[in-house]
């Protein structure tokens, strides 16, 4: 039952927001309190937004009464960011799907509730792809994926959200759009929000006279991290609008909703040859991974004895997976090329970085498409197929880490 600023809530959004797209039933608040991680929490309303307007209308609306709001886009979050005990605001993806390609495909832009994977076929006739490549490319939506900073088997860190990013339309929570695209947006909200933008410089600078955490930034983000705001825009750029803009990467809907986005697309290489390394151990594997960055590789994904054994069934899988010793690990490697000759010279390049390097098996490349699809959505899919692995009754614990590629082993 709904009680104070909440019934408030309900009556005052219900004047535009439809009944059906505003819940706050036992049945449905269940149904939404719950993303993809093990986490739990029942949202007090939940409301589907269609557009723009309705999406500031409900920001503007939970600020004035002081309530807590929470957006989701897919809920493909690992790590509870798409939950609340409060007030849940869904992008209905079917409504929120407009995209625009500019003429030679170098940039692209989106709505939040389009599917990552979705702008790739978009992008595709153009041998063009979007930079971030979580693994949930299939089902993420593009809003969370910039808000979660994404990154994924391929991008790196030069082509992750941050790098990549090309602009965006934000609402902060007083309703106040800025588009950081449109010059004249840039000047209205400089004169508008002076305290905030002063504020914001202030921190810069309190950064900037402390040596040890500009170093901190550089080193952290020099390796790779996607754990809140994009600190590292302190320091990357001088335009407070700039510095914004990019802290929205990673803020997790805290700072203000991404109502559109652009993206500096990065080439999709026609050429593709993909291997299926196994290394007798976990060390050496590792060790494999800093020979392998002289190399052209566009992925190198480390699989061990456990993450094999809940594969080795799946479809297309090497037979010899079931053969392998309990310390056997794998590397998934990728290595792409706009030509064929360039692909072969860049396999062989591989081959010839790993040739001191002990394995089980001798490194063989496929350019089969049929064959590299399976092999990447047996990694894509390794998370549930791990999970399911899992004695009844317990649960997985799933963050990343980072390290030096040469403390990794």
């Amino acid at each position: 039952m709904l009680i104070g600023n909440y019934k408030i809530l309900i009556k005052q959004l219900s004047r535009i927001i439809p009944e059906e797209r505003l819940l706050h039933d036992d049945l449905n608040t269940l149904a939404f309190g719950a993303d993809a991680s093990f986490y739990r929490l029942i949202p007090k309303v939940v409301v589907k937004v269609h557009n723009e307007d309705e999406a500031r209308f409900v920001i503007m609306t939970c600020n004035n009464l002081k309530i807590p709001l929470t957006v989701r886009g897919a809920g493909t979050s690992l790590s509870g960011q798409g939950i609340t005990d409060s007030v849940l605001m869904i992008i209905v993806s079917s409504e929120w799907r407009h995209y625009t390609i500019n003429d030679d495909a170098s940039t692209v832009n989106l709505q939040p509730g389009l599917i990552g994977g979705k702008v790739n076929q978009f992008l595709q006739p153009y041998r063009k792809k979007i930079g971030p490549d979580p693994a949930s490319i299939n089902s993420a939506q593009i809003g969370g994926i910039v808000a979660n900073n994404a990154s994924g088997m391929s991008s790196g860190i030069m082509n992750n959200s941050y790098h990549t990013l090309a602009g965006l339309r934000i609402i902060f929570s007083d309703g106040t759009i800025l588009d950081t695209r449109d010059p004249e947006s840039r000047r209205n909200f400089l004169a508008s929000q002076k305290e905030f933008i002063n504020r914001l410089l202030s921190i810069r600078r309190n950064v900037l006279n402390r040596p040890e955490w500009v170093e901190k930034i550089k080193r952290k983000y020099r390796l790779k991290n996607t754990t809140g705001y994009g600190l590292n825009a302190l320091i990357d750029f001088e335009d407070p609008i700039d510095i914004i803009e990019h802290l929205m990467v990673g803020s997790e809907g805290t700072l203000a909703f991404m109502s559109e986005i652009s993206f500096r697309t990065v080439d999709d290489f026609p050429q593709k040859a993909t291997s299926l390394i196994i290394f007798p151990d976990i060390e050496t594997a590792c060790g494999a991974i800093t020979k392998l960055r002289s190399c052209k590789v566009n992925a190198a994904e480390l699989m061990d004895r456990a993450s094999l054994r809940a594969v080795e069934n799946k479809p297309l899988m090497p037979a010899y997976l079931k053969e392998l010793n309990p310390a056997a690990t794998a590397l998934l490697v990728e290595t792409r090329a706009a030509d064929r000759k360039s692909l072969e010279r860049q396999i062989q390049e591989i081959k010839d970085a790993l040739s001191d390097v002990p394995k089980v098996r001798p490194v063989e490349f496929t350019t089969d498409a049929r064959e590299i699809t399976a092999l990447w959505s047996v990694r894509k899919g390794l998370f549930p197929s791990v999970c399911a692995e899992r004695k009844k009754g317990t649960t997985v614990v799933i963050e990343d880490i980072a390290v030096p590629v040469e403390n990794l082993a």
